[in-house]
């Protein structure tokens, strides 16, 4: 049974999706879906769709069968290897990784490599990669053309792509072709359009970290399994645990 008491703030009554959200249950999605599947109960009576519940309901998530334990997977993607939605006579991570019902959380360019997450938990996608929340991520880039004088000051306070301005961001120069950049957001392509904008063409792009999971030493193209203290400082960062 799922108590109302981790709920912050409640303001009843409260749609059952955002009540299961709010409980770190799923996320509303996924809360939707759950109800979809008839698994969801409000006072023994199976809840629909746009119900409400107050702070004196019942509520209960019946899973049939045996609930299957979340896996948490960090990949090193290589160049080359799309996320998902692969053409025809292109390699998706699905196909390089073979582990059963586990998907990939967010995106990295074909064109790009590092780090990615895979996992079955859909709860966790919404609170990376939600626009309200604030996650480090971070990038190993190398341009093209020598970096200019201003590129750190101008990265830095964020630049403008299309008509709207990146966040403030922390970079780290360590050589004229090559930097380091700390983001908490992800705007399609970002750095490679950050770096346009301000003179600089991308060769090539590394995500070596997200939060506190980091690439290390994984080899490209291998994979391993997040457990321990490193998984408990990941989960307890996203409020799951």
């Amino acid at each position: 049974m799922i108590s109302s008491n981790h709920i912050e703030k409640p303001v009843f009554p409260m749609r059952i999706n955002k009540y299961l959200a709010l409980n770190k249950h799923s996320t509303r999605r996924g809360a939707d879906e759950l109800i979809s599947k008839k698994q969801v109960f409000i006072n023994d009576r199976l809840a629909v769709l746009g119900d409400k519940v107050t702070e004196k309901d019942q509520v209960e998530v019946r899973f049939r069968g045996k609930q299957k334990p979340y896996i948490y997977i960090a990949y090193n993607k290589p160049k080359g290897v799309v996320t998902h939605s692969a053409e025809k006579g292109e390699k998706e991570i699905k196909h390089e990784v073979r582990i059963k019902d586990i998907f990939p959380v967010g995106r990295l360019d074909k064109d790009s490599h590092g780090l990615i997450i895979l996992t079955n938990d859909g709860r966790i996608t919404e609170r990376l990669l939600g626009p309200k929340y604030f996650h480090e991520k971070e990038y190993l880039v190398k341009t093209k053309n020598n970096l200019r004088s201003n590129f750190i000051e101008k990265m830095e306070a964020g630049v403008k792509i299309d008509r709207e301005k990146t966040d403030k961001c922390k970079v780290q120069i360590l050589n004229e072709k090559t930097f380091r950049v700390i983001l908490t957001e992800g705007k399609k392509h970002q750095i490679r359009r950050m770096c346009v904008a301000l003179f600089q063409e991308v060769a090539d792009l590394k995500r070596t970290r997200i939060m506190n999971i980091e690439l290390d030493k994984l080899t490209e193209g291998a994979h391993r399994q997040i457990i321990g203290e490193e998984l408990q400082i990941f989960l307890k960062s996203l409020d799951l645990i």
